[in-house]
């Protein structure tokens, strides 16, 4: 893979998939809801990556009544917060976030606060000290919202922001904020990131004397 060098004011990274892999728990929950709603659990884990789970529901049940989504994504919360089987690090993800102490950076999730507290502490990894979370948007991922908050919660612009993301959703709504994006992991070479890492072991960050990071990736 060929190096890349990105320079920065401020990195806005993504949860589930980019610094947890939580994968084992999210297809037992999406599986088993496939099968109570009779729906393929193929075509549903292509689907769920990165978004919200009622916006998940609205793409694959778009007559059901967002209301009932709403109930429904309520007890599956629940359910994937209770279940920490098989939720690791990302490689490097402990590594990686040590390296970005004293530099703005915010972790924008799907997930809900109490979630993203569960995983990341499963994962052996420290929540950032600003965090987006599901209860601080209106709209989920592929929808900007939550990268524009993060950015603004920094106090940087968007075109200064690198977003780092494992899916479709989320590169999407990194794009649309403005930003730079390096895809982590297999799902999110073929969404077109600015660069792309197997995992967060082939990344590194340098501080310069002007405030500003180069990510340096690959």
């Amino acid at each position: 893979m060929t190096a890349t060098v990105l320079t920065a004011r401020a990195l806005l990274l993504d949860m589930d998939g980019t610094l947890v892999n939580s994968d084992a728990v999210v297809e037992r929950i999406w599986r088993r809801w496939s099968e109570r709603h009779g729906l393929d659990g193929d075509e549903v884990m292509k689907v769920v990556h990165g978004r919200q789970g009622h916006a998940s529901m609205a793409v694959l049940l778009p007559d059901r009544p967002m209301k009932q989504n709403l109930a429904d994504n309520e007890r599956m919360l629940a359910e994937e917060t209770a279940d920490v089987e098989g939720v690791v690090e990302v490689p490097g993800a402990a590594a990686f976030l040590a390296s970005l102490q004293g530099l703005p950076h915010a972790l924008v999730t799907s997930a809900d606060v109490a979630l993203s507290t569960v995983r990341m502490a499963a994962a052996g990894l420290p929540l950032p000290a600003v965090r987006v979370t599901a209860e601080s948007v209106g709209a989920s991922k592929p929808d900007p919202e939550g990268f524009l908050k993060g950015a603004a919660e920094l106090g940087v612009a968007p075109a200064d922001c690198v977003v780092f993301e494992d899916s479709g959703a989320g590169i999407a709504a990194g794009r649309a904020a403005g930003m730079r994006v390096v895809g982590v992991g297999a799902r999110a070479a073929v969404h077109g990131p600015d660069a792309v890492v197997r995992d967060l072991t082939e990344v590194r960050v340098e501080a310069t004397t002007d405030g500003s990071i180069r990510v340096h990736v690959g």
